[in-house]
This record gives C-alpha cells, sequence and structure tokens, in this order.
C-alpha cells in the first residue's frame, strides 16, 4: 500500500510541475532547462507525499493539495541546487544526474534555485476554489518561515560554520531541525492547514512531523556511511570528506540507529493520540528509517 501510493503521488506532482514549468516562456532557455534538471530529475517527493497522505487522511478534498505539494517541491529543489553549489558542498553528482552547476554553469545554477523558489510562491498564492484566502496565507507563512532564516537558511548557515569544528548534540539538533526538519515538518503543516484542524490534534501531528523530520536526517547520515554512491545517487562518504558533524560520528553508528529509532517511535507515539487512520504515515514513517537512498 504505501509502496503504490508514494508512486502515485510522486506522478501526480511530477504532473503538475511540469504543467507549471512548462508553461514558462522561451526567453531564457538555458534557465528553463536548468529549472526543469534541478526539478523533475527523480527524486522520491517526500514531502509532497506528506501533504497529500496527510491531507487524505484528514479528508481534504485533493485539489487543494495540489499546489501546496508542488510549492513545497519547488522550494526543495531550489535548496538542493544550492546545496550542490562550489560555494556549500560542492557536489557534483545528485539523483545519479551532473548537479545543476556542472551541467549548466554556476550562474544558471544560482538562477534556476531563484526562480524556483520564488515560483513555489507563485503556485501556492494562485486563485484555489477549495481552500479560503486566509488558508492560503497561512501556508505562505508556514513555506516563508519554513524556508528561510528561521529554517533551512539558518540551518545551511549553521552546517557551514560548523564544518571544520566538532559540535555538541544539541547543537547537531538544531542544525538539523531546521535544515532538514523545517522542510517535512512544513508539508505536513500545509495540509493541516487545508484541513483547518483543531489544536490538540494539530500539535500531535506536528510532533509527529518534527519527529520524522530529524529522523530522516539521522537515516541520511547513516546512509552517507553505510550505502554505496550507486544507491545514494550521489559521492558516498561525502560527509566524512567535508568534515562535517554527523549523528553517527558523534553517536557512533549503532547509536545513530538508536536515535533513528526511538524519534520514530516518538513520532509513532503521536499518531495513537489522534483519532483518524493513520497507518499510511505510520508506514511511512517506518520507511524513513528503512530505505537505502
Amino acid at each position: 500500500m504505501l509502496a503504490k501510493a508514494i508512486k502515485t503521488y510522486q506522478k501526480r506532482v511530477n504532473i503538475i510541475l511540469n504543467e507549471h514549468l512548462g508553461q514558462l516562456d522561451g526567453a531564457a532557455p538555458d534557465l528553463k532547462a536548468a529549472m526543469l534538471h534541478g526539478a523533475l530529475l527523480g527524486g522520491k517527493r517526500i514531502r509532497p507525499f506528506l501533504v497529500y497522505s496527510v491531507g487524505d487522511m484528514l479528508g481534504v478534498n485533493i485539489n487543494a493539495l495540489d499546489k501546496a505539494a508542488a510549492a513545497i517541491e519547488c522550494i526543495h529543489a531550489y535548496s538542493l541546487i544550492h546545496d550542490d553549489l562550489p560555494a556549500m558542498d560542492n557536489d557534483a553528482l545528485r539523483r545519479g544526474q551532473p548537479t545543476v552547476h556542472i551541467a549548466f554553469n554556476e550562474a544558471n545554477a544560482i538562477l534556476a534555485g531563484d526562480a524556483l523558489q520564488t515560483l513555489a510562491f507563485e503556485i501556492i498564492t494562485a486563485p484555489c476554489n477549495d481552500l479560503r484566502p486566509e488558508q492560503q496565507l497561512a501556508m505562505v507563512r508556514a513555506l516563508a518561515k519554513a524556508s528561510g532564516y528561521r529554517g533551512m537558511c539558518g540551518g545551511q548557515a549553521i552546517d557551514l560554520s560548523a564544518t571544520d569544528h566538532r559540535i555538541d548534540l544539541d547543537r547537531l539538533t538544531e542544525l538539523h531541525n531546521k535544515k532538514t526538519g523545517a522542510l517535512i515538518s512544513c508539508a505536513v503543516e500545509l495540509a493541516l492547514i487545508a484541513a483547518d484542524l483543531p489544536d490538540e490534534h494539530y500539535q500531535l501531528m506536528m510532533k509527529y512531523a518534527q519527529s520524522l523530520g530529524l529522523a530522516f536526517q539521522v537515516q541520511d547520515d547513516i546512509l552517507d556511511i553505510t550505502a554505496s554512491t550507486e544507491e545514494l545517487g550521489k559521492p558516498q562518504g561525502s560527509d566524512e570528506q567535508s568534515n562535517k558533524s554527523t549523528f553517527p560520528k558523534l553517536l557512533g553508528l549503532d547509536g545513530a540507529k538508536a536515535c533513528a529509532e526511538q524519534l520514530i517511535q516518538d513520532a509513532l507515539s503521536a499518531l495513537t493520540k489522534l483519532p483518524y487512520n493513520s497507518q499510511l504515515i505510520a508506514d511511512f514513517a517506518h520507511y524513513i528509517i528503512e530505505r537505502r537512498l
């Protein structure tokens, strides 16, 4: 059931992304090609999956979720393009293919990231009969907060400053709650906004989301050690080569695995307190720490 749902939602968000990117005119063909390369060259679509699966669990019309799913994937794609730049992680491989700055040059990669970021807000603010204006405004605020200083960008800044320096577990957790976790939590939050969820249920779902987001990063750190370059679609051992603090480095490999498992148990515990059929997103939580890519 989970594998089928993942594929279904991957296909749906890819169609929507293709539609929006296809509507761009041909005035800047290299920029458009770089955007397409960054946004549509594979990817697990974890964040759109969470938008759709949580929204479906809460009875939200899927049409009300399409723009949020596409918008958050545009933000994710932009973050990866910029993350791969020479001034950041300086990676040449992403999803088994050349990174955007390798394929289209550094200037086009910077512009492609910028343009995907702004496209996200163009998409999420477009008129939608299934959402009230105040819901769309709340979505914009959530996405902006998760993407900016208080979220992903702030986490990336901490990551850069921590390179070649050993940081403690609290600082590493803060880093990844922002850099990785904020956008994963936001995917869930966008669905909660569309559902007008009561505050008590809202907080429990956000507990699920926050635990899931951090577990995702812990597993990424583990895979950087245990998976191959072919499995990862990017160079194996890149964190070690960049001299970054990671959960396995601080906790040991077994300790990192135990940490990821505990985070998933925390996520599942939150779901048990909710009156919804949460089996799909519970299965997804297990998938997060069982995946090999």
